[in-house]
């Protein structure tokens, strides 16, 4: 035991540990548009109600459920499904919230435990271990008796001014990583406009056949044309050219090295798969799970692919994309792509992404299974001039260059709280502080 650190159970620091409601309690009828929203495990991926999409039930439907309500402050646990995960609810946009079937949930007595501490716990090697001990892997993932298995986590627990002071530290790098996401957001919303605004929607030959200002200068206006011609995809601005995407893109097939070959993994070229897929709006890949050897490229058929370079995922989880932001290799499941006349390789992402989109869309929304090279000849898409290309190159770059940096400053922000991470939840670094309501200005002590 640390000094001045105290031994207890969860069910010591807790005022309420709650399973969510039976299956039968919520059904798809009961969503609505908008109320209260409900935590599902898609909800948890990033411990910060990240990822897919609430839904929601109405207020009555709630008050029905209210043992399962939970409010800002309060810790989500699945106990079904994809262990591990835990979520801190913030303090928005929501007030309040229900649990799903899979979720169970814990409200931290403030004069006993900070939620935020507890949440770093839980993030914890240490937590994760003692979260996951009494799981059953029969069937469908699940802890055993959870609440009851919840309860009895025993943890060392530092007076509150130091718990506030750890998850002050923590809570700042997570924060910084949650603004940079935020902002990445953001820009590549930006950037998507601009492409769409561009060559989907054609809003600047439009402006010009109609004769309204582009709002685009000069020298970029006069790259559009002011008319369009029918082609075999329909109206298209004069001038530009109906082509197979196939025969735009350089593709570049992926390989994996023996996987007994010890001498092939573990080094220092990273190695894309499907799991590294980025969201859209990070846009570039900075990182892989998995790295080889200079003799795993030299002995498979994989090959380094230069920073810009478009990644598609094309069997398994397909459509999956990525824009390669360090020289890395990737596994025979997906193409790279590499536009015929571009420096950087803006355009070709965003052209994959509306690729992706409309065959998705041809499918009526459903997943196809695989991507060939056949597939990529099959669409076609409206190939605008060099310099127009060149143009919406120079107009993203700077908005992509600075998702890249965001990226790369969060990896290393994330690389920090991991390391700092399990040494203040053990108290192998301590932090002095004097004044319980304190949350700037500590120093760490080893």
């Amino acid at each position: 035991m640390v000094g001045e650190w105290s031994t207890v159970n969860i069910e010591e620091v807790a005022l309420k540990i709650a399973m969510g409601p039976f299956g039968s309690d919520i059904k798809t009828d009961n969503f609505v548009p908008a109320g209260v929203p409900v935590i599902r495990g898609g909800n948890l991926t990033s411990g910060r109600f990240h990822g897919a999409e609430f839904v929601f039930l109405t207020e009555e439907k709630a008050d029905q459920l209210a043992n399962a309500n939970a409010f800002p402050g309060d810790l989500v646990f699945t106990h079904r499904g994809t262990l591990g995960q835990v979520g801190l609810i913030p303090a928005k946009p929501f007030t309040r919230y229900v649990v799903s079937q899979s979720q169970m949930l814990l409200r931290c007595n403030p004069r006993a435990a900070d939620p935020r501490f507890i949440y770093y716990f839980f993030k914890s090697e240490s937590g994760q271990h003692a979260l996951l001990m009494n799981t059953s892997q029969t069937g469908v993932p699940a802890i055993s008796r959870p609440t009851t298995s919840l309860k009895s986590i025993r943890l060392s627990l530092p007076p509150l001014p130091e718990q506030r002071a750890i998850a002050h530290i923590l809570g700042t790098l997570d924060d910084k990583i949650e603004l940079n996401r935020r902002m990445n957001e953001t820009l590549e919303a930006m950037a998507q406009a601009i492409f769409k605004s561009w060559f989907v929607d054609f809003d600047p030959v439009r402006a010009k056949v109609e004769r309204r200002d582009t709002g685009l200068p000069k020298e970029i206006a006069d790259l559009f044309p002011d008319s369009f011609e029918e082609s075999e995809m329909g109206e298209i601005p004069r001038g530009w050219e109906a082509q197979r995407f196939a025969d735009t893109v350089d593709i570049i097939g992926g390989g994996t090295p023996k996987t007994s070959g010890a001498e092939y993994w573990d080094g220092d070229i990273p190695w894309f798969s499907v799991v590294d897929a980025p969201s859209n709006s990070d846009v570039w890949v900075v990182d892989t799970a998995k790295k080889i050897t200079r003799k795993g490229v030299e002995n498979s058929s994989t090959r380094i692919l230069p920073v810009g370079t478009t990644i598609i995922s094309a069997r398994g989880t397909v459509g999956r994309i990525a824009l390669v932001a360090v020289p890395m290799a990737m596994n025979q499941s997906c193409y790279g792509l590499r536009g015929k006349t571009e420096t950087h390789g803006f355009f070709t992402y965003f052209a994959t992404r509306e690729l992706v989109a409309r065959l998705q869309q041809h499918a009526h929304g459903s997943v196809f299974d695989t991507i060939t090279r056949d597939t990529l000849a099959s669409v076609s898409l409206a190939s605008p001039s060099i310099a127009l290309i060149e143009a919406f190159e120079a107009r993203v770059g700077p908005i992509l260059e600075r998702i890249r940096m965001g990226l790369l400053g969060s990896r290393s922000l994330a690389a920090l709280r991991d390391v700092l991470l399990p040494k203040l939840i053990s108290g192998e670094l301590r932090i002095a502080t004097t004044n319980a309501y304190r949350t700037e200005g500590y120093k760490i002590h080893a």
